[in-house]
């Protein structure tokens, strides 16, 4: 049995996996503020799927940048500078685990999903914007574990102000979070509230509208420029608008293909993709990984 966690700003969801891949048990439970309650909130996780039994091994999907050997740098939204939480977690219950970036470990578990497709990115459109990228099941970090961080390309000098200080970042298109800020009403769930505002012909929820699709839209594109994968997977909880979403966004790929025979070749809008059900892709990905062998995982 592998047991695989992926820790969230909100939530903590832990399973167990038996050695088929399949989910054999589950486990919710909230998310602490701070690394002391991060971590414990991880044990308390792995104790209970377990449920009594000794995984076999753990994997940890969290968000910032993992560096070799499972520390965690920068991962704000949990109340975390640095980390080792490898460690922490060792000390706590006496298996070290494997620790992967959140939307990385989501792309192997989509990977799972979806074992026709040799190659693919997870783009995860949610509060901010990042990609996965996955080939032949296993996650490419690249030579310092950047791969597919694509939320702070520019592709607008003219758009919104983004926080990391440029303009037209794609997170700043795109990301929930500016999308909020932009819209600037209070509501439960701005986005779906801009593109019901959108849809009654509001002006500034249409201007909001297009540049969310346009973000997209340039991130599929950046994806498949630059590492040819067969499939960008869309995922995360703006991408869970479906199809209100991918519609405009293989619209807008097909759009600028109309004055392009090399993009036109690259059929862009059919690789757009939703996550294939509503699985835990992240915290089963960060199982699939804790049994995976270092050598054979890319970029490692």
């Amino acid at each position: 049995m592998r047991v695989g966690v992926d820790v969230g700003g909100t939530k903590i969801l832990a399973v167990a996996v038996d050695e088929g891949g399949s989910v054999v048990a589950t486990v919710r439970r909230a998310t602490g503020w701070g690394a002391d309650a991060v971590v414990d909130g991880i044990c308390a996780a792995v104790e209970t799927v377990s449920q009594g039994r000794r995984p076999d091994a753990i994997g940890v999907g969290v968000p910032g940048q993992v560096a070799p050997r499972g520390i965690v740098r920068h991962a704000l939204n949990l109340g975390i500078d640095s980390l080792d939480l490898a460690a922490a977690v060792e000390d706590r219950i006496g298996a070290r685990p494997v620790v992967e970036n959140d939307v990385r470990a989501a792309a192997v578990g989509v990977s799972a999903l979806l074992p026709e497709v040799a190659s693919l990115a997870y783009l995860n459109v949610g509060t901010g914007v990042a990609a996965g990228i996955a080939q032949g099941g296993m996650p490419w970090r690249g030579a310092r574990g950047a791969a597919g961080e694509i939320g702070h390309v520019s592709v607008d000098p003219a758009g919104p102000v983004c926080p990391c200080g440029q303009r037209g970042c794609i997170e700043a298109l795109a990301g929930g979070d500016a999308v909020a800020a932009r819209w600037g009403q209070a509501a439960t769930l701005p986005v779906a509230e801009v593109f019901e505002a959108a849809d009654a012909g509001d002006p500034l929820a249409l201007s909001v509208r297009a540049d969310l699709v346009r973000g997209v839209a340039a991130a599929v594109q950046l994806l498949v420029l630059t590492t040819d994968v067969e499939r960008v997977v869309l995922g995360g909880g703006v991408a869970n608008l479906g199809e209100r979403l991918r519609r405009p966004v293989r619209t807008a790929l097909r759009a600028a293909a109309s004055g392009s025979v090399f993009l036109a070749s690259l059929d862009l809008a059919d690789r757009v993709v939703p996550v294939p059900s509503d699985a835990p892709i992240g915290a089963l990905g960060a199982a699939l990984l804790a049994g995976a062998p270092a050598a054979a995982v890319p970029g490692m």
